[in-house]
């Protein structure tokens, strides 16, 4: 079964995969210290899922792309 992701917040879909990882960290940080509020702490969840998404993205698309270049490089080979 294939997962379908959830649309993102704008301002988590312009993110870089650098800026996205990085606030994940601080998210995770924030998270692990147990300090937050429940309804803080669910917020911090959900964000969080929109950035891991939005890193994995990125990955998946780098992933593609290394692809690409492996198969054009190749003899033979033909970019698509």
């Amino acid at each position: 079964m294939i997962a379908v992701a959830a649309p993102q917040p704008a301002d988590v879909a312009g993110l870089s995969y650098e800026e996205a990882r990085d606030e994940l960290v601080k998210i995770v940080a924030e998270l692990e210290q147990g300090a937050a509020t429940l309804e803080h702490s669910l917020a911090l969840w959900e964000r969080g899922e929109a950035l891991a998404t939005r890193c994995e993205e990125w990955l998946i698309g780098a992933k593609a792309r290394l692809d690409a270049a492996r198969a054009s490089a190749q003899p033979g080979g033909s970019a698509q």
